[in-house]
């Protein structure tokens, strides 16, 4: 019973990049916001993690080597589908049927503020602001 209050009062996210600079610096962000943080370098790692552990949220860089954003994407709904994933992109025209598979985008660069923004919305349960609306917003 502790642990279901801990996730409920600190929510688990998963963070998948290859650039562990970026990655190191969300999970400081997140952090310091009271979110418990995994994190793992590439999609196959974050899969794994994904799988075996009580993650709320995903947030998932687009552009890896191995799986990219969207092959990972695919696999997380197959196997949770009830999990929101936020993707992670340093450009703004990706693939439609890759937005249509996640529930919020940000464009890499908009900064800390934004992307807590959109993981306040994604683990709110705010189903207005899906993929295709968040890249609106930002183009």
């Amino acid at each position: 019973m502790g642990e279901a209050e801990a996730v409920t009062a600190n929510p688990l996210i998963l963070c998948i990049d290859d650039e562990a600079l970026g990655l190191q610096i969300r999970k400081a962000v997140l952090e310091r916001e009271g979110y418990r943080v995994l994190t793992a370098l590439d999609g196959a790692s974050g899969l794994n993690l994904f799988v075996d552990e009580p993650v709320e949220g995903v947030i998932l860089d687009y552009f890896m080597p191995g799986m990219d954003g969207g092959q990972v994407a695919v696999e997380m709904r197959r196997q949770r589908p009830e999990v929101p994933i936020l993707l992670l992109s340093a450009y703004v025209n990706l693939p439609a049927e890759v937005i249509r598979m996640v529930d919020f985008t940000v464009v890499k660069g908009e900064g800390p503020a934004e992307l807590l923004v959109k993981v306040r919305r994604m683990l709110g349960g705010d189903e207005a602001g899906d993929g295709a609306e968040a890249l609106g917003e930002s183009a």
